[in-house]
């Protein structure tokens, strides 16, 4: 039997779920590599050379684990290896790169390949409710949050399941569970872990992420009546949906037709979600995003939606010069130049909001060198210590009067940042709407 040889494409994510699911124990394909990529910030979480995917993992057909190499390294790759197909697995990239890539992969004889959903969904015992985007940013966590507290109002028991983002001993994080505040702090995680964990905790939630997730849908199974799958990114669900939310952003009108896999999720959506309706530019901008849904997805309910962005004290911010920290994925990953903290610090009046350039430190200054669509706010970039160390740094050598932060959780708790802080906190304003989809669509689930 010929083997075809492989290249997995990815971020320590959504890669590692396609091998599980459809290369580990498959004898038709040999996985050579996995690679990674610094522009999805796997290269910010130390030294990431030599790292491997490991046997205990990868299976018995991989005694001595697989190799993770620099994407820089795929062309090199492919012909050491005489690699047949390379595979693309990993999220909120214009279809442009998807395809510069894929021309990266054919002028060196291989065919490229994108692993369909089909493909990779597990299928549960327990009803799940997948809450998805097209764009990182969106607003998924502001929804999500409001499903599960509705469910929990109903008297059902929700687990909140994550998609993965494993930058370190990945035998250990093969299957994670987080149920509270010291749990995050046992497992080490990075910062924007923390702001996808932490809000639900704080609402009672258990959360379950990890990489191996037919492990980790087993455990879940026994403890949720309904599972609240919620995408990393725009990712698509790794478990077969029995309700599909997937969710816009009425402030990147366009943007759902022009990512992977936004729009696949866009196509795949039973109901599409305009978020942020109270900060678009202008009714045409929502009437785009409409259009857009109904070309593309005319079978999906579209439900309006408002964020809804409050501080606890507005005094610390009215007349007050303002530094602003926002949430860093939203501006990195999803190309947004700012958040909900810049939005509060309009909304409650600051006298000025700092430019963070002029006092950026270590690597804080070059993620301003990298990404030219920031605006006046600094991105909570926190991958590694020493990338956290630099934030800290920056923040402490602001002169300002308050830091804002609108990070989705209390960026205060790890860093000492020496100022006044507020948090701005923010929530969606559709619950009407989305408890009717669920009442009317997990009813016919019995």
């Amino acid at each position: 039997m010929n083997q075809r040889k492989v290249i997995i494409l990815g971020a320590a994510g959504r890669d590692f779920h396609d091998f599980n699911t459809f290369f580990r124990d498959n004898e038709n394909y040999e996985v050579v590599a996995f690679t990674h990529t610094s522009s999805q910030n796997i290269g910010e979480v130390g030294n990431q050379d030599g790292r491997k995917y490991p046997t205990e993992l990868a299976g018995d057909l991989y005694p001595e684990g697989i190799p993770i190499i620099p994407e820089s390294d795929m062309e090199k790759k492919i012909r050491e290896e005489d690699v047949d197909e390379v595979v693309f697995s990993y999220s909120d990239v214009s279809h442009e790169k998807v395809m510069h890539t894929a021309s990266r992969a054919l002028s060196c004889d291989a065919s490229f390949r994108l692993i369909g959903p089909g493909e990779i969904m597990l299928e549960s015992k327990r009803p799940v409710v997948a809450v998805d985007a097209v764009r990182t940013g969106c607003g998924k966590s502001q929804v999500s949050g409001r499903i599960a507290r509705i469910l929990k109002e109903w008297g059902k028991r929700v687990v909140v399941v994550r998609e993965p983002m494993p930058y370190g001993d990945l035998k250990k994080q093969a299957v994670q569970r987080f149920e509270d505040l010291d749990d995050l702090e046992r497992e080490r995680v990075t910062i924007e872990e923390r702001e996808e964990y932490e809000q639900h905790i704080e609402n009672g939630n258990i959360v379950y992420a990890g990489v191996d997730y037919e492990r980790i849908l087993e455990e879940v199974e026994k403890e949720a009546d309904i599972i609240l799958w919620e995408g990393g990114n725009n990712e698509f669900p790794f478990f077969e949906p029995d309700l599909h939310f997937v969710v816009t952003d009425a402030m990147r009108p366009g943007h759902e037709t022009k990512y992977h896999p936004g729009e696949a999720n866009l196509r795949m959506a039973d109901y599409v979600i305009i978020n942020k309706e109270n900060s678009a530019r202008s009714e045409a901008d929502v009437e785009e995003i409409v259009k857009n849904a109904e070309s593309l997805n005319p079978e999906a309910d579209i439900i309006h939606a408002n964020s809804v962005v409050e501080v606890e004290n507005p005094s610390s911010v009215q007349g007050k010069e303002v530094l602003v920290v926002e949430d860093g994925p939203t501006l990195t990953h999803g190309g947004a130049s700012f958040g909900a903290g810049y939005i509060a610090a309009k909304k409650y009046g600051a006298s000025k909001i700092i430019d963070p350039r002029t006092f950026a430190s270590g690597s804080m200054k070059e993620i301003f060198e990298r990404y030219e669509n920031l605006g006046n706010v600094l991105p909570a970039m926190g991958y590694s210590k020493k990338q956290i160390k630099d934030l800290e740094n920056s923040i402490k050598k602001c002169e300002c009067d308050t830091v804002l932060i609108g990070t989705p959780f209390d960026l205060s708790r790890i860093i000492d940042t020496g100022k006044t802080t507020e948090r701005a906190r923010y929530r969606v304003e559709a619950s009407g709407e989305i408890e009717e989809a669920l009442r009317r669509n997990l009813k016919k689930q019995g």
